[in-house]
């Protein structure tokens, strides 16, 4: 895929900028603690400018990044859409499909917070129109990067489990009382619910490792006095080469289960907690302040691998997590742009996951188990 810029009005390319200048559409939670920072942090990339109509959001954006641009419309930027060279979309889900169309159509490669779309076919169209333009565009799953993530994918790419049958996943939160706000909305036109939110994380994590799902089964309820959207959500999926996920999303869990527990022929892994790079974000750490212990937990927090035992009471020997690595993300998006390489994840590969997001929302509804297909009309009834 060719990731640059189309060429100047005078038929001559568009030579590629030093560095590649960024704007970015959003600075709530997203843009200001994970899409900014890690933006900032890349080599070969600026931030340019952000738009926010929010006068507190404004003076936070130049206060937190000297010399950025502040506008309050996504037109305004759009308006100079030939002074930059990256567009990145961490406003609210209603907003995704509208703004990616409206930048690939003026020529700027695209990232997108997950999630991409509310539908595998808008996320579809919006990968054609990206690959007629020759434009990057990408999702970002950056729970990819997550410590315990990357962990369990050396632990099955190395076989230290054998051939794995099941892959539980957990992200789950205790949170009593809703918090308001469009990502708690029952309208269904926001794409709020733990469903979209963390649901997206955990299935593309689940496809990531283990590949196509085929069958897909879900409960789904609210469960929170006064909430409006799902809040405690379970989504099993059986992937095309027999392996099954069991996957849980939940801000109602008092007592919290193991962030994965994975169980193969030879043995099986399990880790308590959750990767620290979102929490040294929020606190205003940067990668950059000390890379080196950048994403990286005490042993005490290690994972276990073993058979037989409980890690619980010691089963099982420690396995170190491997470093936790947001800035990956943006430092391979980088790359992709002046390479014209493929991106970190791809808009189709978004779209395999909102396959699954729709097959469990249908299956919630139905009761009943819910068969993924590969393209258009994706889902129907077993």
């Amino acid at each position: 895929m060719d990731g640059t810029r189309t060429p100047d009005s005078d038929g001559t390319p568009d030579t590629p900028r030093t560095p590649l200048r960024t704007g970015l559409i959003g600075y709530g939670l997203a843009g200001s603690v994970f899409h900014a920072p890690l933006i900032a942090g890349t080599e070969g990339l600026v931030l340019d400018t952000v738009v926010t109509a929010n006068p507190d959001r404004q003076r936070q954006a130049t206060t937190e990044h000297p010399g950025v641009r502040t506008v309050p419309d996504a037109d305004a930027l759009f308006a100079r859409s030939a002074e930059l060279d990256l567009i990145v979309i961490a406003s609210p889900n209603r907003t995704h499909v509208a703004l990616a169309r409206t930048a690939l159509e003026a020529g700027l490669p695209v990232v997108v917070d997950k999630p991409l779309a509310a539908t595998a076919a808008e996320a579809e169209e919006l990968a054609e129109l990206a690959e007629e333009r020759g434009l990057l565009l990408s999702a970002f799953q950056n729970r990819r990067w997550d410590n315990d993530f990357r962990t369990v994918q050396r632990l099955v790419q190395d076989g230290s489990l054998g051939e794995v049958y099941r892959f539980e996943s957990r992200f789950e939160r205790w949170r009593p009382r809703p918090k308001g706000g469009w990502r708690e909305s029952g309208d269904p036109a926001e794409i709020g619910g733990l469903l979209y939110d963390l649901g997206s994380h955990v299935v593309d994590q689940a496809l990531a490792l283990f590949g196509p799902a085929v069958t897909v089964y879900a409960e789904q309820d609210v469960r929170r006095p006064g909430a409006e959207a799902d809040d405690d959500t379970f989504i099993a999926v059986t992937h095309a080469n027999g392996v099954r996920s069991h996957l849980w999303v939940s801000a109602t869990t008092a007592q919290l289960g193991p962030r994965f527990r994975v169980l193969g022929s030879a043995a099986g892994y399990v880790k308590y907690g959750l990767d620290p790079q979102e929490a040294a974000l929020r606190e205003g750490r940067r990668p950059a302040d000390d890379r080196a212990a950048w994403g990286v937990e005490p042993e005490c927090a290690w994972g276990r691998l073993g058979s037989g035992e409980s890690p619980l009471t010691g089963g099982g020997d420690p396995v170190p997590t491997l470093p936790g690595d947001y800035p990956a993300y943006y430092a391979a998006i980088a790359e992709a742009l002046r390479t014209g390489g493929e991106p970190p994840v791809s808009a189709r590969e978004a779209a395999e996951a909102l396959r699954v997001l729709e097959a469990a929302r249908v299956s919630a509804t139905e009761g009943r188990a819910v068969r993924v297909r590969c393209r258009e009309d994706e889902v129907s009834a077993v």
